[in-house]
């Protein structure tokens, strides 16, 4: 069984984790006048990728997910990264 399409309910923005033909694409939906609706891809997984770029990747995913701190870090705990990291995995085949 494949996974195609996982949607995160995200702090101010939903999240799709999409299935490519090399691994995944994480896009969120932006709303522009010209344009109308687009997804803007914020990370692609690769399956061949070391687990240390995925995870580093999961971090950026996260701070959209779960909002920033003062200092710009995600508003996340290790545990919820690794969360995001394993939804990313799971849809790319990893």
């Amino acid at each position: 069984m494949n996974i195609r399409t996982i949607v995160i309910e995200g702090h101010d923005q939903d999240v799709k984790i999409s299935r490519t033909e090399r691994g995944a694409e994480v896009t969120i939906e932006q709303n522009t006048r010209h344009a109308g609706r687009q997804d803007i891809c914020i990370a692609h997984i690769a399956r061949d990728e070391d687990r240390d770029a995925r995870y580093a990747k999961a971090v950026e995913v996260a701070k959209v997910v779960y909002g920033t701190d003062r200092r710009g870090r995600a508003a996340a705990t290790n545990s919820m990264v690794h969360d995001v990291l394993s939804e990313m995995e799971r849809v790319a085949g990893c």
